[in-house]
């Protein structure tokens, strides 16, 4: 039976030339029906390949998870989690239910800076399908497609507020989750944090062990850690980092329930001895 990897590469080879095609078709040139008929078969062919390759793994004990690891590559599989959690993010703002904050010690909403610039920017985005569905009446298959790109580029621009609204930064369990929208979620152990402190900056130059999570273009509190941490990128590229920066609608508060977070941590009593053996 075919193997993950080279299924991979067809995967390379046949999706892109399937998008070539629709765009082709979409823009009115004309495709030969034999060259319509071999990528479809293709394309059919690839999916029941995936299928047959997935039962396999799964026979073979893998979870789903780790079955769907081996056959879609780890940037992909880390985009689409990304498009997902924006869209139940939406959900989750309309039913105000935030996202990893039962029990906890500390919530720290951090969006209310950001929610002028979002609201207008997907504005401008609702303006602008309405004028590109007007200009592109005359083409229907042209209509519809950026009809359908427009709209969720408006859900997208929203989904990224709702995340930044839903995931709020959370202190629990002896761990600080500072998070931004849904790409960032950064679990700090209280141990590793050397200092905490209130820090407005406007301006955030690029320097390595450094992860600046503005809102609004701006910080308020600074994280230093005693040793790094892994705060892996969009598409899963590791990224060691030693200092913090974040921004929380009342930074005072995210500082004070950090620094009596750390202070209660160093000064708990040290375990007794136990009892003496007897002679």
């Amino acid at each position: 039976m075919t193997s993950p990897r080279p299924l991979r590469l067809l995967a390379y080879a046949v999706l892109p030339l399937e998008l070539v095609l629709v765009i082709c078709l979409a823009g009115g040139v004309r495709i030969p029906a034999p060259v319509l008929g071999l990528v479809e078969v293709l394309v059919a062919g690839l999916l029941l390949a995936e299928c047959l390759a997935y039962l396999r793994l799964r026979r073979s004990g893998l979870s789903r998870r780790d079955a769907v690891a081996e056959l879609v590559p780890g940037p992909v599989l880390r985009l689409l989690g990304h498009e997902l959690r924006l869209l139940a993010s939406l959900g989750r703002w309309v039913a105000r239910r935030p996202h990893g904050t039962a029990g906890a010690d500390g919530v720290f909403p951090h969006a209310r800076d950001q929610a002028a610039l979002m609201y207008g920017f997907a504005f401008v985005c609702v303006v602008e399908t309405v004028g590109m569905s007007y200009l592109l009446a005359r083409w229907p298959v042209v209509h519809g497609i950026v009809l359908v790109l427009d709209v969720y580029t408006v859900l997208f621009v929203l989904g990224l507020h709702a995340a930044s609204a839903t995931r709020p930064h959370v202190l629990a369990d002896d761990v600080l989750r500072l998070r931004q929208a849904a790409h960032v979620d950064l679990r700090i152990p209280l141990d590793r944090i050397a200092s905490v402190r209130r820090e407005t900056l406007f301006s955030h130059g690029k320097a390595d062990g450094e992860l600046n999570l503005a809102v609004g273009a701006q910080t308020s509190v600074t994280v230093e850690l005693t040793e790094p941490v892994d705060a892996p990128r969009l598409f899963g590229a590791p990224r060691s980092v030693r200092v913090v920066r974040v921004h929380a609608d009342d930074p005072h508060a995210l500082y004070r329930a950090v620094n009596e977070a750390l202070t209660r941590a160093r000064t708990a009593p040290s375990p007794g001895p136990g009892p003496l053996p007897r002679v």
